[in-house]
């Protein structure tokens, strides 16, 4: 309750400030948006809680909601301060530069408020399958949820239509996150025109107004006279070589209010200007962003001011690990780490930008306040002569390590004196060796004795470096997934961000997953992801896919999990590695049986021919199964197996088709069976144990002429009875 109370604090301030709204000036409908997202978030799970939870029961049954909670309390405690950054007025013109271009509202805070909210929901519905005493309440709600998680449901416009408001992402919400950012870029350019008349702005208004209204081509770069010449210009200090340019060309400055991030070049602009265009046409939160330029004529030397960060993944991993030989990061940390770092890669494909130099140098850290945790990354090292579109390029000074971190196909265009070809697969492998680093905070290779050459020709021949330290399975199988020999073999970094999505939430919901010894999960998550791309084929075109989708992606997996979790169960029945009951009639051994293959309904499947074993147990024979609603009938012992996870059997008559899947050629073969039956004349009695047919209805009423032709055997004590009656009506009518 007290994590509850947290989030609600959070959702409070924010309305508190949203009073005010009408004065932020800057990505004003971004932030009205994240709050209207936050006070939806909480109002469905308060009213999720109130249905489905009970007060009396927080101490005992709230346990699995207080994780998801805290995760959720942090989300908003980021967008909390996004949100009173953007509300400040000081320093306006540092902040105009900094958020004009800036997409951290959409792509990182809603993204972060949509993933958890439903981490929370999941854990609620846990909390409420123990909720109460009432068994059958209890299994009610069980029956809802499998009903909700039904395949059915995998379907984006079924799923936005039954639960879109629910997950956050209603038609209203969808279709502002789309334009509230081109909105805030036209209010912004009219309040910049409004500072224009200003004298001594009007040049920093005009490289705005530039920037908002022509992104695409950059004809012109403005005199660097704007940047060292403003009266508050002044460089701090010299940065390290974990930003683009090395150390000798990166500089910290404090520029209008703010600190940025300066990188310098020196030759001809002419040139370089489309891929200084194409530099500051990117924004996303996982790349270090490029906000402006400038030349100076005289000097020939050039000016990129971005985001300035804290160090890089090299560096904090060489600090934190060293001689203690201990691992940098906690694994959900490294998770969320590795999941920024794929969804940065994840946008510049998207650009048809690859990288070609992905490595430890490249990767930017910034703590976050002590209150959240963690770190924002930013993937840099794309800047001038290392943006490629997935072609070619020459070849350029490496430092002596670098080849462990390129792929073999790279490897090997290298070592045949010809420029290396650097393509998508290309930057995955390099991803593989990353999360080698963070997982085990060991630079690939070093306690081997190949260096060089030698190191080329073994990583060419499938040589890849060990797990020295126990890490989860689930962890190095995606690892090894991306540093495969062939690049056809590796995923997408946008299948990797949907997995890395998934493992975070299970982190949350499950933190003994995140033990190195912790037992692999019953579905493996790469496989997961093959059967969604196997569903969703779209999804492996390259295209971003909007935040909007992360809901249903996540419900998607969840859907695919539980229909291979019940698939395995169901064939080690049939394979004979379980077996079920003996004692058909033990309401505890049905109800352990439900609760293993998870019947979604009080319907079962009626089987034939049970074969008793010496242990007491009972194989099932799958040849004759139809299935029907269950009824209590005089005479009739039924006998009851779970139905096969994913079939549905309606109800049919006997020479109707029963399954395909367990036998082509018997519905041709009850048909044959039906014209061998003898015609049973009116009246007459029937001989024993022959095979007949009788009727069954649906219901108790015979009134009710719908009836159900199955194959029995009459027991020779339900003839005698018959016969008697028949006997009896004789007499009376004499």
């Amino acid at each position: 309750m007290d994590q509850l109370r947290q989030v609600g604090e959070v959702v409070g301030s924010v309305k508190a400030l949203m009073i005010l709204k009408h004065e932020i000036s800057i990505n004003q409908r971004q932030c009205c948006l994240l709050a209207d997202m936050m006070q939806l978030a909480f109002d469905m799970i308060s009213e999720e809680m109130r249905r489905s939870l009970r007060l009396d029961e927080k101490a005992t049954k709230w346990k699995p909601l207080e994780r998801p909670l805290k995760e959720l309390h942090c989300v908003f405690k980021e967008a909390e301060c996004h949100i009173r950054y953007c509300l400040d007025i000081k320093n306006w013109w540092g902040k105009a530069i900094s958020l004009h271009a800036n997409r951290d509202c959409v792509e990182m805070h809603v993204h972060n408020v949509l993933s958890c909210f439903t981490v929370v929901i999941e854990a609620i519905e846990t909390a409420a399958e123990i909720s109460g005493s009432d068994e059958r309440e209890q299994q009610r709600k069980r029956v809802a949820l499998l009903h909700k998680y039904d395949h059915e449901c995998d379907d984006p416009k079924i799923f936005l239509w039954k639960f879109g408001k629910q997950f956050l992402v209603p038609a209203e919400i969808s279709s502002r996150i789309e334009i509230a950012w081109r909105e805030d870029r036209w209010l912004l350019s009219e309040k910049v025109g409004e500072r224009k008349d200003e004298k001594s702005e009007q040049k920093l208004a005009e490289l705005l107004l530039r920037k908002l209204n022509d992104v695409e081509t950059l004809k012109k770069v403005m005199s660097s006279s704007i940047l060292v010449g403003a009266a508050d210009y002044q460089v701090k200090r010299r940065l390290g070589s974990g930003y683009p340019s090395g150390p000798s060309h990166l500089k910290e400055i404090h520029w209008l209010g703010e600190s940025f991030g300066l990188r310098t070049f020196v030759g001809e602009v002419a040139p370089l200007l489309p891929e200084v265009s194409s530099l500051l046409s990117l924004s996303h939160p996982n790349i270090l962003q490029h906000l402006c330029a400038f030349y100076d004529e005289g000097r020939k030397e050039g000016y990129l001011v971005m985001d300035l960060m804290s160090k890089d993944l090299a560096s904090y991993v060489k600090e934190h690990s060293g001689q203690k030989n201990r691992v940098p990061f906690t694994i959900p940390v490294a998770v969320d780490i590795m999941l920024q770092i794929a969804r940065g890669m994840e946008y510049l494909h998207s650009k048809k930008m690859c990288h070609g130099d992905l490595n430890p140098s490249n990767i930017l850290l910034k703590e976050r306040n002590s209150a959240t945790g963690g770190f924002d990354v930013k993937v840099s090292g794309f800047g001038i002569s290392a943006i490629r579109s997935c072609a070619s390029r020459s070849p350029r000074p490496v430092a002596a390590d670098a080849d462990i971190w390129l792929a073999p196909e790279v490897l090997a265009e290298l070592g045949g004196k010809c420029s290396g070809s650097y393509s998508e697969k290309a930057d995955v492998y390099s991803f593989g060796m990353l999360c080698f680093e963070l997982l085990t905070g060991k630079v690939p290779f070093e306690d081997g004795h190949l260096q060089g050459e030698q190191m080329a020709t073994n990583v060419m021949a499938g040589e890849r470096p060990l797990f020295s330290r126990p890490t989860p399975k689930y962890l190095t199988n995606l690892t090894k997934k991306c540093w495969q020999t062939s690049p056809a073999l590796r995923p997408s970094f946008s299948s990797i961000c949907r997995i890395l999505r998934y493992i975070k939430k299970i982190l949350i919901i499950s933190p003994e997953h995140g033990h190195p010894h912790s037992p692999p999960p019953l579905v493996e998550y790469c496989d997961m992801e093959a059967a969604y791309l196997k569903k969703f084929e779209e999804e492996g075109s390259g295209n971003l896919a909007p935040v909007t989708q992360i809901p249903f992606q996540m419900l998607a997996y969840k859907i695919i999990e539980k229909e291979k979790t019940n698939s395995k169960k169901w064939d080690m029945v049939t394979e004979g590695m379980v077996k079920l009951p003996a004692s058909i009639f033990d309401e505890e051994q049905l109800t352990a049986m439900d609760d293993l293959f998870l019947v979604p309904t009080d319907r079962k499947s009626v089987c034939s021919d049970i074969i008793d074993s010496k242990n007491s147990a009972v194989d099932v024979d799958l040849r004759t199964v139809i299935s029907e609603t269950i009824h209590q009938k005089p005479f009739h012992l039924d006998s009851f197996v779970p139905e096969a996870p994913g079939k549905r059997y309606t109800k049919t008559t006997a020479a109707e088709t029963i399954s395909p899947e367990f036998d082509q050629n018997l519905p041709s073969e009850s048909q044959e069976s039906n014209k061998r039956l003898p015609e049973i004349p009116e009246k007459k009695s029937f001989p024993l144990h022959k095979t007949m047919e009788s009727t069954a209805t649906t219901n108790d009423s015979y009134e009710d002429k719908k009836l159900k032709t199955i194959k029995t055997k009459f027991i020779p004590g339900q003839f005698l009875f018959l016969l008697f009656s028949f006997c009896f009506l004789i007499l009376i009518n004499g």
